[in-house]
């Protein structure tokens, strides 16, 4: 794991994206298609933005997975990720892609985990773009996360912090609006990119940060994993960089 600091949220999110955008056309160039998994959230903002405009990239040839989706939310809610991917991802880009494979967590959880994770065993993942949350999660793994199932994508409970999180990001306008369980790509699963692209900014995620790339690789520190793979890099702005004590260069 590497990470890379910008003064602003917009030149972290620029830099994610360009640097994804260079895997990408590598992983076309070599087998003539890409898989890919992509985050949601506020933190994505602006990587999504400059992804879509990245020039050179057939989209065509490039398979969409989804990286989490709360239970029981319907598409037409504002905070249905699989809105968030359609109306600043999907619907953005220059052609359609291959395939979005996305997480419908609506109807019979049990059976669509089933089918996502028999759909994800036929690929293999080329860049996972995703980010952090405050309390240091990778998807919806809370902590203490389970780094040992081999299950690509599991039913998850979230922790408190984790649900005041959407609140504070204004996905909804209490806690007991948020749902307590979600679909979640596992730990083991994200690691098997073979890059990873991790866009964090903002002030708040500066405590998670920290502790991800500083600190013991623990469950407790769900993207602590991160230090053990050998092309995960993170983009964090300033304000995320804040509480580390080495800046790198």
């Amino acid at each position: 794991m590497t990470y890379e600091i910008f003064a602003t949220r917009q030149e972290s999110g620029a830099a994610a994206a360009r640097r994804g955008a260079e895997k990408l056309r590598a992983a076309i160039a070599a087998r003539g298609q890409a898989t890919i998994i992509v985050a949601t959230g506020a933190s994505q903002f602006e990587m999504l933005e400059a992804l879509v405009k990245a020039p050179d990239i057939d989209w065509h040839r490039v398979t969409m997975f989804h990286l989490d989706e709360y239970v029981g939310i319907p598409i037409s809610h504002p905070a249905s990720f699989r809105k968030y991917l359609w109306e600043r991802f999907v619907r953005c880009l220059p052609v359609p892609p291959r395939a979005f494979h996305y997480l419908d967590a609506e109807g019979d959880v049990e059976n669509e985990i089933s089918r996502k994770n028999a759909e994800i065993a036929k690929h293999s993942v080329d860049v996972a773009f995703i980010g952090i949350g405050e309390n240091g999660h990778l998807a919806f793994n809370d902590p203490p996360a389970d780094f040992q199932t081999d299950k690509p994508y599991l039913l998850v409970k979230l922790d408190e912090a984790c649900r005041r999180q959407q609140v504070g990001e204004g996905w909804f306008k209490g806690l007991s609006e948020v749902p307590t369980h979600a679909i979640s790509m596992s730990v083991k699963q994200i690691l098997k990119s073979a890059a990873i692209i991790c866009t964090v900014p903002d002030q708040r995620k500066a405590r998670a940060v920290a502790d991800a790339i500083e600190g013991p690789v623990t469950p407790d520190v769900p993207a602590s994993i991160l230090q053990k793979h050998s092309d995960a890099v993170l983009f964090l702005d300033a304000p995320a960089a804040s509480m580390l004590r080495k800046k790198p260069g």
